[in-house]
């Protein structure tokens, strides 16, 4: 039986979102994905690699009207949010024989067998997953309880009057800032467990491991070197602020999350490994490919300033200045 999947990302994103599907269906061997793609070298590259759980869809074949009048108001970032729930929307529409999608952030790797988390949905119109903000960072739910890594929805009337709710609502105002309880695409969802029976909060310790979290976790590997959150299998993992570099090297996080608890190390060998071979496939078909890769001494030089400026006055500098 096929799981369906479905992600969206552009040229600077196309290692992360190859790294991200090639460990889904490592561990997810029945997963076909459909990946919505925001150029059209992010749609070449992936053609040309011709892996078989891939269907592109380009662009143009899912801007309305009214999605097209919106982007011109909006930046990269909150368009990409506004199409979050119009891409799940128009596959089931233009697929159905689709009983069942998950929307799936770009950045993310599986670690471990998804099934655990697909036996915890059942048979759930919807499937969401909380941040689980560590202690320091709680205050950050006023941006939103739920994460958009995660989101399923089924082809039942709860499922499609939830995604075709979602979907208005983001094309409705869908921008980078608080305001009159929204934010983005994400805080709209803070309301559905009141709004639908069906709707299941994904539950497994293992799911949904981020920098925001990652602190109040306790991490181990058992003999096999499998890793472990909390005596469960880690499964997938939110790789927020992780850079590429020209130099060959990483840039895993800022001093804000890693000056209260180093990261999981081994978590992000794994991915630093997994986005290095992804970067070798795509490099098969475009030799020279650096898409999302940063320069070592730009990015460097913004770690430092966030380290060591405070933030009024980053802030007072967003408006003059990109560092």
């Amino acid at each position: 039986m096929t799981n369906y999947f479905c992600t969206l990302f552009d040229n600077g994103y196309l290692i992360k979102g190859m790294t991200m599907m090639e460990s889904l269906v490592q561990w997810c061997p029945e997963a076909h994905v459909f990946v919505l793609c925001m150029d059209q070298q992010t749609q070449e590259i992936l053609t040309a690699l011709n892996r078989s759980y891939i269907t592109c869809i380009p662009l143009a074949d899912i801007e309305t009207p009214e999605l097209l009048e919106v982007k011109k108001s909006r930046g990269v970032a909150e368009y990409c949010w506004t199409l979050s729930p119009c891409l799940p929307s128009f596959v089931l529409a233009h697929h159905p024989e689709i009983d069942f999608i998950t929307y799936l952030d770009s950045d993310l790797l599986f670690y471990s067998p998804l099934r655990p988390i697909f036996d915890e949905i059942g048979n759930s119109s919807i499937a969401i997953i909380e941040h689980r903000f560590a202690p320091r960072l709680q205050n950050r739910e006023i941006n939103g309880r739920f994460c958009v890594e995660w989101v399923s929805f089924r082809r039942d009337e709860e499922g499609m009057r939830c995604l075709t709710r979602w979907r208005e609502q983001c094309i409705e105002w869908c921008y980078y800032r608080l305001e009159d309880g929204k934010m983005g695409d994400q805080k709209y969802l803070d309301e559905w467990p009141d709004l639908y029976p069906n709707c299941h909060i994904i539950a497994h310790p293992g799911a949904g491991i981020a920098p925001w979290n990652y602190e109040k976790l306790h991490f181990s590997q058992d003999a096999s070197g499998r890793i472990e959150v909390d005596g469960s299998p880690l499964i997938f993992y939110h790789f927020h602020q992780f850079q590429l570099l020209t130099n060959g090297m990483f840039d895993r996080l800022s001093a804000f999350y890693t000056a209260v608890c180093e990261e999981p190390d081994a978590a992000y060998r794994v991915y630093e490994r997994a986005l290095m071979q992804a970067l070798k496939a795509i490099r098969t078909v475009s030799p020279g490919f650096s898409g999302g890769i940063r320069p070592f001494f730009r990015v460097k030089a913004r770690r430092w300033v966030q380290r060591h400026v405070p933030r009024p006055v980053i802030s007072f500098l967003h408006h003059f200045i990109r560092y």
